[in-house]
């Protein structure tokens, strides 16, 4: 990557976008903590404290901009926290899309310190929330195409429902809802006609 990075006013729109995700009860369960700087020299310091090494990590100093990406729980009766830290990773995920789009260079980095003590302290993270790692993000290289994944196999991915017959009771409640929908939509039908015959009247 090169030094350019998107400004602050720039990322705004990307992150109100990305915002957007599927939101269960929309707990809004994330946020984004941008590094620019020295900030960078600080998270390598915390990443070194956390696997025992004298000096500090360089790889934050690989891009001019870190985006941490942060799961805040909430509390919810309905909304476990698995759910909100799959909203976060969509966040994250939809945002690296826009940033690409936007004609930035952009990568999601984790590793095995992401929820270390030491690097949660450097992020100032409360209790209730975790790191899922950093989008590096900074200028596109002039005449270098960017990395793309293989393709998948989606025949092999999509797959249908076990075979088997569904209990006997389920079949008997989807019999029973087909003929209380049947039940209703004749009943509707017959109301529209009583009514349409009134009006019709001399």
């Amino acid at each position: 990557m090169t030094d350019d990075a998107p400004t602050r006013e720039q990322l705004l729109p990307l992150i109100e976008a990305a915002g957007r995700v599927a939101d269960h009860s929309s707990l809004r369960p994330w946020r984004l903590i941008e590094l620019r700087g020295d900030d960078r020299l600080t998270l390598g310091t915390a990443l070194a404290e956390a696997d025992g090494d004298d000096k500090p990590s360089t790889k934050p100093m690989r891009a001019p901009l870190l985006l941490a990406i942060v799961a805040s729980y909430r509390e919810s009766d309905k909304v476990p926290r698995w759910e909100q830290e799959a909203v976060a990773s969509g966040v994250a995920h939809t945002l690296s899309l826009l940033l690409d789009e936007a004609g930035w260079g952009v990568i999601w980095r984790t590793g095995g310190l992401t929820r270390s003590k030491a690097v949660a302290e450097a992020h100032g993270l409360t209790q209730n929330e975790q790191l899922l790692g950093w989008l590096y993000v900074g200028g596109k290289p002039e005449g270098k195409d960017a990395g793309r994944r293989k393709p998948v196999d989606a025949d092999a991915l999509l797959t249908a429902m076990p075979s088997g017959e569904a209990p006997e009771e389920l079949r008997q409640n989807d019999t029973a809802s087909k003929d209380e929908t049947s039940k209703k939509k004749a009943a509707k039908k017959a109301k529209k006609a009583k009514k349409k015959a009134k009006r019709e009247e001399p």
